[in-house]
């Protein structure tokens, strides 16, 4: 089976084809999960630098879309190159292109369209008869949690005839290492040691967070809070609810960005990874967390549920509720640590390890293909 994974997203930064692969690392992770799997992978990126690329038995093909740098399927050379490639099955990542969709329907129309959500929200009323066509030529669609679906039945998007696979967004390198160590290397204490790796914005809920962590210090009081972001519109809000606060002002961390290849690290070194979000389309950061064995607190939506098997690994708790976080995070703080790494560890390499992710997309491939009494 040869399956062609494209992306339509032209990076506005414009940077090249070897950069993106390192930048955007859900792209290789993705495809080459896919491809330990014996499946044949190629991906075609739009890029507005041109190149082809072959790494870990994937081919890559960065190709420039029209001359207004919008549609891919419209560029001089993408019709020549699908031809060529003759893919079994084509996987469109992001549900946010519809015309793009249209356009591939039309140049592939024997072959199935496979899309997956990343995080994309219901469109707006005026873009929706556009988004209700390109949906209706995928044969297949994936959400990292299939209630996340819901919305797009309830808009009309979506016909129940289109498959849905529950398959998380992505997976990770990222496997457990010396805590220890990792905690001489990066200054983390605590006990528990809580790491926060989210954006400080209204969705992630960081005050939130700040309040079920205060009170939780009774209980805790060798608890200290690691806090990872990029962007920060709540920063001014956190820093004031931190300094007014004696419990907090000396156990919280706002350590800002903190590069992805020290990132392994800082989840070894931690005992608890929390998260206050009130959506996600699926979180990377929980992925890389239960790669290193990092037990979850996170709140109860459907991807973090989908991620955490129900709860059954770590603890969910109610969004925007912290009495209920507090109560969490007592509870988790109160298991064995090294049994609990092994677990989470174990539930990762089942279920979200490169090798389980490229095993769930191959078997949503060879779904979507003809049988062999269709073709007949």
């Amino acid at each position: 089976m040869h399956v062609v994974q494209v992306s339509f997203f032209v990076d506005p930064e414009r940077r090249s084809p070897s950069r993106l692969l390192e930048d955007w690392f859900s792209l290789s992770t993705i495809a080459e999960a896919v491809a330990s799997t014996g499946v044949q992978v190629t991906v075609i990126q739009a890029s507005m630098v041109t190149e082809r690329i072959e790494q870990s038995g994937v081919r890559y093909h960065f190709v420039a879309p029209d001359r207004e740098g919008k549609l891919l399927t419209k560029s001089a050379t993408f019709p020549t190159l699908l031809r060529e490639l003759s893919p079994d099955v084509l996987h469109v990542h992001g549900l946010g292109f519809a015309r793009e969709v249209i356009e591939l329907a039309s140049l592939a129309s024997r072959t199935p369209i496979f899309l997956q959500d990343h995080a994309d929200r219901v469109p707006r009323i005026w873009r929706r008869a556009t988004w209700r066509r390109g949906a209706a030529a995928a044969a297949g669609i994936s959400f990292c949690a299939q209630a996340q679906a819901e919305p797009f039945y309830r808009a009309g998007l979506l016909g129940r005839e289109v498959q849905i696979f529950e398959i998380p967004e992505s997976t990770s390198p990222f496997v457990p290492g010396n805590a220890t160590a990792a905690r001489e290397e990066t200054g983390i204490y605590g006990d528990p040691a809580i790491l926060f790796v989210s954006n400080l914005n209204q969705n992630k809920d960081p005050l939130t967070v700040l309040d079920g962590v205060g009170a939780a210090i009774v209980a805790l009081p060798g608890l200290q809070l690691w806090c990872c972001y990029v962007s920060a519109p709540l920063l001014s809000s956190v820093k004031t609810r931190v300094a007014n606060d004696p419990a907090l002002r000396d156990r919280v961390h706002l350590l800002g960005l903190v590069p992805h290849d020290r990132m392994e690290q800082h989840m070894r070194a931690s005992d608890l990874f929390v998260l206050g979000s009130r959506r996600e389309g699926s979180s990377f950061s929980l992925i890389e967390a239960l790669g290193t064995g990092l037990m979850p607190v996170v709140t109860d939506i459907p991807s973090l549920r989908a991620l955490t098997a129900e709860g059954s690994v770590g603890e969910l708790w109610e969004c925007g509720n912290s009495t209920a976080l507090t109560a969490a995070l007592i509870r988790a703080a109160s298991r064995p640590r090294s049994e609990t790494r092994a677990s989470v560890r174990a539930h990762f390499d089942a279920t979200l390890s490169p090798s389980a992710l490229g095993r769930r997309f191959a078997a949503a491939y060879a779904s979507l293909l003809p049988s062999r009494q269709d073709s007949a």
